[in-house]
This record gives structure tokens, sequence and C-alpha cells, in this order.
């Protein structure tokens, strides 16, 4: 091996980023492969971190920037590994690059490619709150500030003579004829930092996600409050009103996941300052089956966000009906009698469950799965094979905070075994 390490990044999340920067920093070479065409990971979706309500674009626009920047470190976005294979001390790792079908060194991110667009979907990184293109970036703010062209959605890849988006290019950005293409890289070493999701609630009728009206879940709220998102920063109810009354449901689909994940109180208890923000009067209540108030700061943080009198009710039996076109939330309180509770909007705080990609990733890398779904590490961050670490949420439930110590952590046992592996 050489005296700098290469390495293999998967995930261009927060702890993705931090241990891309920090082994950069260490002088390795950094392959970080993301699948999205943007970098930042659902935390760039926020618009506050807790416990300081740090602006989270604030805290992570600088570092996309850096990465986006660093000489050593090759950001593969649109791109999935394929296979991986040992050689000698280290990996052989095929990467997938998907076709993006604009230049990223014409591209000049003007926009001006998109109206023209005939076809339009739902936009899966506004949580399907607003429409997008064809070519798109998925919000105002993504780096790369790059569009890409989605093909399945595209008429031009479906017998259709159109090319209203190149038409519109005046720096000629735009090409129809670029293919998909397989790399292989060769790593010393290599992290997984692929995070989580929120379970899909749509599937459990007693939500009313998707059924009930002025239903919502943690990532929706998000969006509707970040000033970056489909309402400008405004939270706002389909028919364009501020909610007077919301129920902040906490611990949606535990009983599905059979455990708690962890950071779902705090940041349900953050919407209290979202609120609060944008209607000082709001009538809020929070429903939850146990309170995870984790530390002397979480503590501060909880009794801050509950001192402008929000109801907190404890309750395991939550539920969500139409109520004359608006979200009735029945459930038993701590006495044991039922009741019900009217309001304009609800706010689901669903379970965090392995990415979608986990399962398969941890197939192709030869790595161990746990019995929650997420990857098996042990107490260096270690996965089941040599050379592979793990952070954050791909091993389980974290925060920023939690996930960026991990990084820094990771980062130390991988230089630390490659000088090992160099005596």
């Amino acid at each position: 091996m050489n005296d700098a390490p290469e390495v293999l990044v998967i995930g261009a999340g927060v702890a993705g980023m931090e241990a891309s920067l920090l082994l950069s920093k260490a002088g390795a070479k950094v392959h970080l492969v993301e699948r999205t065409s943007y970098t930042g990971g659902t935390s760039v979706l926020f618009e506050q971190v807790y416990p300081d309500l740090e602006c989270a674009t604030c805290m992570l626009s600088p570092r996309q920037q850096d990465l986006l920047q660093d000489p050593n470190i090759e950001a593969l976005t649109l791109s999935l590994v394929e296979g991986v294979r040992e050689e000698g001390k280290g990996f052989i790792v095929t990467v997938k690059k998907k076709a993006r079908f604009v230049d990223p060194s014409a591209c000049i991110g003007c926009g001006a490619c998109y109206d023209p667009c005939p076809v339009s979907a739902p936009n899966e990184a506004e949580q399907g709150l607003s429409q997008r293109k064809a070519i798109h970036v998925p919000f105002t703010g993504a780096l790369p500030n790059v569009p890409s062209i989605d093909r399945e959605l595209c008429i031009r890849f479906h017998g259709k003579e159109c090319q209203a988006c190149k038409e519109a290019c005046a720096f000629e950005a735009i090409n129809f004829e670029q293919q998909e293409e397989s790399v292989e890289i060769r790593v010393d070493s290599i992290l997984v930092a692929t995070g989580s999701q929120i379970m899909d609630l749509r599937p459990l009728a007693r939500y009313g996600l998707d059924s009930v009206p002025e239903v919502y879940h943690a990532l929706q709220l998000e969006r509707l409050f970040a000033q970056n998102g489909p309402s400008s920063g405004n939270i706002v109810m389909r028919d364009g009103k501020t909610p007077r009354s919301v129920a902040l449901i906490h611990c949606a689909g535990r009983a599905e996941k059979g455990y708690c994940s962890g950071v779902c109180c705090m940041y349900l208890l953050k919407f209290n300052q979202y609120f609060r923000a944008k209607s000082p009067d709001v009538e809020l209540h929070e429903l939850y089956i146990d309170m995870t108030i984790p530390g002397q700061d979480a503590e501060r943080f909880y009794q801050k966000m509950i001192a402008g009198g929000t109801d907190m009710i404890r309750t395991n039996d939550a539920r969500v009906e139409n109520r004359s076109g608006r979200p009735c939330v029945l459930y038993t309180d701590a006495s044991g009698q039922k009741r019900e509770l009217t309001v304009d909007m609800v706010i689901l705080a669903p379970a965090l469950e392995p990415h979608g990609s986990t399962a398969a990733l941890a197939k192709t890398l030869g790595i161990e799965i746990g019995e929650r779904g997420y990857v098996k590490v042990d107490e260096g961050l270690r996965s089941s094979r040599p050379g592979i670490y793990v952070v954050g949420g791909a091993a389980g439930p974290k925060d920023v905070a939690e996930s960026v110590a991990e990084a820094h952590a990771a980062v130390a046992e991988m230089l630390s075994g490659h000088r090992e592996a160099e005596r």
C-alpha cells in the first residue's frame, strides 16, 4: 500500500461527508459514492437541528462546498456499489455511475431547462408536497447544483421526439446520448454511511396518513418549515391556512418495529419551536408512549420546548380518524378514560428503520446484518468483514451529533489500522 490510504465512503450524508473531509485532511484519497444526485443526506432537508436549533443549511452548506471542491475527494453522485472483491490487503470496488444526461462542466445551474419540460411527477425530496419535472434538481440549494434527467419520466426515452430542455439550454449542457458506466476503484478500506429512513406509515390505517386530511409525517413538516421548501417556510395546510391546533404523535409504528428509535422524541419536540415561530398562539398537544430525553442538553431543550404550554399526553393507543374533514385523534389517557381530540393538523413521528438499500448493500459487501436489519458492528465501528467500517444511521438510529462523533471515531480507527498494516 501507499503511505496515503485510499478509502471508499458509501453515503454522502452528515456522517459520510464528515468522514470524507477528515480523511482528506489526513492525506487520504477518498472516493465518495452517493446514490442520489445531491450531498447532505436527510439532514440537508431540515431547517434547524436540536438542541441549539442551529440552521441546518448554514451548518451543512459550507461542508458540502468544501467536499465538492476538495481535490482529494472524488464525489460520485447518482452512483451505486455493484461489487467488492479482496485484493491483497485491500479491495477492488465496482461502482455503477448512472447517466445524468447533463454535463456538470457546462451547466451553470440557471434552471432555464425546467419549465419547458412537459411532464411532472411528485417530488420525492420534497416528500410529495410539490411537483418536479423530468429534468430537475431535488430542491432549491441542492449541491451540486446540477440537474439530472429522470429517464423513467422523460418522454424522450419513451418514444417521443422531445428535446425541450435541450433547446432551452444556452450552454449545450444537455446530452441525451450519455450512458451509465461501471468503474473499478482500488481502496484500502471502506466506510458505510448510508443512514436510516423513516418508516412508511401509509399501510397502517390507524394513523390516517394519505387518507385523513391534514395528516403529515415529520419530514413533510421539515419541508414545510424550510425556507427553501415548497411553501417557502410557511407551515400551512393544503387550503393555504395556518393551523391553529396541532397534535404531534410520537412513536408512530413503534409497535410494529418493536423498539424505540431513540431520536424521534427530540425532533418532534423541536416542532414546538417550528409552530410557535410561525403562530405563537397555536394550541399544541404531544401524545407519547415514553419520552426519551438523552442527557443534560436534551433535558434543557425539553423543558424549554414544553414551557410554552404544550399539552403533554401519555398514551399508547393514539389513532387518527376523519371527522367532517378534520383529523380527530382518539386515545386512552393515563387514567384509562377514552378521549377524542379534534385538531387542524396532525404530525406523526415515524419509527426509524434501516435504509431500503441496506440489505442489498450488505450482501454486496459481504458483511452481516443485525437482528433489526441494521448493519452489525462491534465497539470499534468495525463490520463483520475486516477493513469495512460502519457509522451513523447505517448501524442504528442516530441524531446528527452522534453521527458526526462516530465519523470522527471511525476515521481514527481506519487511519490507525492503515498504519498498522504498513508496518
